[in-house]
């Protein structure tokens, strides 16, 4: 299984990415593809990113059975503790505040 979750990104890119995936809700994709496709649709992500940001996650043979892997800006960012893969957040800016 293969997820990718799109923020703001330009709809020439998310018209690509229904190509190969199903758009379930706006923004979330998913699909079920070899990782060599799967690299491929993350080089589509990456050049078509525009300000946007995105995710993609995937099941691996992991002790957490998923991997992931971001692009753009995000408060999220990936981390490894001890060999596991979790998630910070970065301070918000004044620009962030609510």
């Amino acid at each position: 299984m293969l997820v990718i979750v799109l923020e703001n990104g330009p709809p020439r890119l998310r018209g690509r990415l229904a190509i190969w995936l199903l758009e379930i809700r706006a923004g979330v994709y998913v699909g079920n593809y070899s990782a060599k496709v799967r690299d491929h649709i993350w080089h589509q992500v990456e050049v078509g990113i525009g300000d946007g940001n995105a995710v993609m996650a995937w099941r691996t043979s992991n002790e957490a059975g998923f991997d992931f892997v971001t692009l753009g800006k995000n408060r999220r960012i990936p981390v490894e503790l001890d060999g596991a893969k979790l998630v910070s957040f970065l301070p918000q800016t004044d620009a962030n505040a609510l």
